[in-house]
């Protein structure tokens, strides 16, 4: 059997000084760890002087860089001893090639592995006292495969297809996929011998020596690939699918079913190359992503003059120059110009997004009609787009808990059909007497049983299913970090949301004003941005924008000073040009006698139904009017809320730092069912960690920064506006790389989708084994409808599963 994949983990831990804090940062890495699937258990040991963590974890899973990550956000250190590394592999030709690799490498000590054949790269975890990387790449090769760093993987294929672009295009793609399918090219080659050979042998009637040696050329041309699994395997001694398939082969031949021994291994050979062909249709999904990264960018010299280099050494404090219809060459700053750039790839925008001196642009974007100058903030290795394609990658390799109950029946279960055959086969011929006929007859059953019990559907459809929803999540701007994290995404029952930023849009805007007196709104709004203009608050900007879009024109008041926390003072000059006092601020501002009936009767209504600040503005002695300023909410916000409600989230609430009033008023124009105001970031970590203890499924939203802890803590991590926010690439199961929240259900509604076709593709498995294997161990059923039906059933789980790809929400399902 395939080793365990549970590995037990310990290294030194830096932990604060203070008794106290050390406490408080342990007990929040550790309640989370604990709550995490795949984590069997977990404790800190050594005491004071020499404390180290040890825990014990499945590697397929739930991988130990994400063990690193909830540490630092708890603000716990570990030691910098283990690496990790995600590398492509050549020559994984089926699933069984997973077990093979991570059975090799776990027998290296101090590392770990995850293999993922779907996705054709394996997640090394090693321990870097203990062994180098290149004592895996060794082992590796010693079992006839190859390994890369995936960067070089997208270069091979475009290397690949240069090669052949001078090739007409029909020949061209035929070439192509029997060049990337030497398993279809052996398929082909091999069912063309067998219908030769059956042909003569039916329809010519021609003897033995013309067909037959045709016939059996077809078992190495298209079972070469099966023959070389099941060779890896039993040098392992260990059994799998491939181990069945070949022996039912070799036993039909060798009872004179030559033909129907070739068949097997003919449509064997087909389906292992449609599973590729269909499952590389999944990893190109999320490879175009590579296709996004810019290969060079314009940089200004220190002389002023341009000159192109590789995107990849541009450096923090470089100058690029992003031309019209040029892809962005790295995240940065404009410092000049001005253009519209097309940033739909990176943060989901229908439309160009407007850009000038100040405004962020990210790598891999499209420029439209202007030319600016970008200062480089980030190098090529940490753009958003290079950590998005880093996740998903890595994502690939870390297998949910369906897949891991799957891989652990597949492991009990070939042994299981190996002994059924076997007892199929000799209880007759004990009974019966061992006679020519009894044999042949039995040993052919036998045969037709082995094939029919095979679970190659069952073994692929989950894979596959995952795959194919991590990519479709990853085109959504979602990234899903792995198998575990998309099963517990279609299990919420509980959604925690941060309020600014998440909910609503993360700056005031004006929501409403009142004139006072003969005033108009104008009048208020015009004397208040005269006020506001030399200020940097955030209330300010939004006063100032309200005020130009009525076109304020820009008149500033003289000897403009603030009054700490309460407001603004100056002076205007009054038609005559005399001065007069103008004041902006709250009703801390003023002698609250003096105040006008109707400006409280305003403020107070403006609080009670937007939970909005509003200020008040007079000029001399004359009240101008009331101005109500609010972070309101996200346009997509109720939406959002009624589609997770749909789809069976029970409860949804939110957990703020922001006053009573503005939270329940959020809270109740977007229909959430519980709000909680006024809490610091470790009372959300309460909250959300005791709900996470009752049972419930919790998923956390937020922004990946304040939110940190409790993101952590959640049964579910989302994040919000990753693409802005290394912390929440890092901290969060789910990065949301959009900047809108309606990614989330439908998030939700893909994983809720992909878990229905999974457990469609479950059924389908076991359906045709439990109806076909009677039948071909009672004579009913032959080799050749047995092969037929065994394929059949993984061709359509793969197809199914690549329904996952073209997914599009519909009204409130999730299908």
């Amino acid at each position: 059997m395939p080793p365990t994949t549970e590995n037990h983990i310990e290294t030194p831990l830096l932990l604060p000084a203070d008794p106290v804090e050390r406490a408080r940062r342990l007990e929040h890495f550790l309640r989370h760890a604990r709550h995490t699937p795949g984590v069997h258990g977990v404790e800190v040991v050594g005491g004071d002087e020499n404390p180290r963590l040890r825990i014990d974890l499945d590697s397929q899973s739930v991988s130990f860089d994400a063990i690193t990550r909830w540490a630092e956000h708890a603000g716990i250190g570990l030691r910098e001893r283990w690496g990790s590394v995600v590398l492509a592999v050549e020559g994984m030709a089926s699933k069984q090639s997973e077990q093979a690799i991570e059975g090799a490498l776990a027998a290296i000590p101090g590392v770990r592995a995850s293999a993922s054949f779907p996705s054709r790269t394996v997640r090394i975890e090693f321990d870097r006292a203990r062994c180098q990387l290149a004592d895996v790449a060794l082992r590796l090769s010693d079992l006839g495969f190859r390994v890369s760093p995936v960067t070089e993987r997208e270069a091979k294929r475009r290397a690949a297809r240069a090669r052949v672009s001078a090739i007409p295009t029909r020949i061209r793609r035929w070439a192509s996929g029997l060049r990337d399918s030497p398993e279809l090219a052996g398929a082909i080659a091999g069912a063309l011998l067998l219908l030769t050979g059956f042909l003569l042998r039916r329809a010519f009637d021609a003897p033995d020596w013309a067909w037959l040696p045709l016939v059996i050329a077809a078992y190495p041309l298209a079972g070469w690939h099966t023959a070389r699994d099941t060779l890896l395997t039993l040098i392992r001694f260990r059994f799998n699918i491939d181990v069945l398939m070949f022996v039912a082969a070799i036993g039909a031949g060798a009872i004179g079913h030559w033909e129907e021994g070739a068949l097997l291994l003919v449509l064997f050979s087909f389906g292992h190359a449609g599973e590729s062909l269909a499952m590389d249709k999944a990893r190109r999904a999320i490879e175009a992503l590579h296709e996004l990264a810019p290969d060079s960018a314009m940089k200004r010299t220190p002389d002023g003059s341009l000159v192109e280099v590789a995107a990849e050494t541009l450096e923090v404090g470089d100058t690029i120059v992003v031309r019209p219809g040029d892809r962005v060459g790295a995240d940065g700053e404009v410092l000049s110009g001005y253009t519209s750039i097309d940033q739909s790839a990176i943060t989901g925008e229908s439309t160009p997004v407007e850009k000038s001196a100040g405004s962020h642009v990210f790598a891999g974007t499209i420029n439209g009609d202007g030319a600016i100058d970008v200062r480089v903030t980030r190098s090529h290795h940490e753009t958003t787009l290079a950590k998005a394609i880093r996740l998903v990658e890595e994502a690939q390799t870390r297998k949910g808990q369906t897949e891991l109950f799957t891989a652990k029946v597949e492991r009990f279960y070939v042994p299981f059909v190996l002994g059924a055959t076997a007892l199929l086969f000799f209880v007759p011929l004990l009974v019966e007497g061992f006679t020519a006929e009894v044999f042949k007859t039995w040993f052919y059953r036998s045969m037709a049983f082995l094939t029919a019990a095979s679970p190659c559907a069952l073994a692929i459809g989950t894979p596959a299913a995952t795959l194919s929803a991590l990519a479709r999540a990853a085109r959504l701007g979602v990234l899903i970090k792995g198998g575990a994290h998309l099963e517990t995404l279609a299990k919420i029952d509980t959604v925690a949301f941060d309020k600014t930023g998440t909910l609503t849009e993360g700056r005031p805007r004006m929501v409403g004003v009142v004139a006072l007196g003969g005033a108009t709104e104008d009048d208020a709004l015009f004397v208040a941005a005269s006020l506001e203009a030399g200020s940097a608050h955030p209330l300010a900007r939004a006063i100032l924008e309200a005020a130009t879009a009525r076109g304020w024109t820009g008149a500033l008041a003289e000897d403009s000073s603030m009054v700490q926390g309460k407001g603004l003072r100056g002076t205007l000059r009054d038609a005559q040009g005399g001065p007069v006092v103008v004041e902006v601020g709250s009703r801390k501002l003023y002698d609250a006698s003096s105040i006008p009936t109707a400006a409280h009767e305003a403020i107070d209504r403006f609080e009670r139904e937007h939970g909005a600040t509003a200020v008040l503005v007079r000029r001399g002695e004359e009240w101008l009017g009331v101005i109500a300023l609010a972070d309101p909410p996200r346009p997509d916000a109720a939406s959002s809320v009624a589609a997770l409600r749909s789809l069976g989230v029970k409860r949804q609430m939110m957990l703020t730092g922001d006053n009573e009033g503005a939270a329940r008023a959020i809270g109740a124009s977007v229909g959430l069912d519980e709000v909680r105001a006024s809490l610091m970031p470790e009372d959300k970590l309460t909250i959300v960690g005791a709900m996470v203890e009752e049972g419930r499924v919790v998923a956390m939203v937020g922004d990946g920064v304040n939110d940190a802890p409790a993101l952590a803590a959640a049964s579910l991590g989302v994040a919000m506006g990753a693409a802005g926010s290394d912390a929440a690439l890092e901290t969060a199961d789910v990065a949301l790389l959009h900047d809108r929240l309606e990614r989330f259900p439908q998030a939700v509604a893909l994983a809720k989708f992909a878990r229905r076709i999974v457990f469609q593709n479950l059924l389908i498995a076991m359906g045709v084994i439990v109806l076909l294997a009677p039948l071909a161990a009672t004579g009913y059923a032959s080799i050749g409808w047995a092969v037929l039906f065994h394929e059949g059933s993984t061709v359509v789980v793969v197809l199914n599963a690549l329904r996952l790809l073209a997914w599009r929400r519909r009204g409130g399902s999730a299908q």
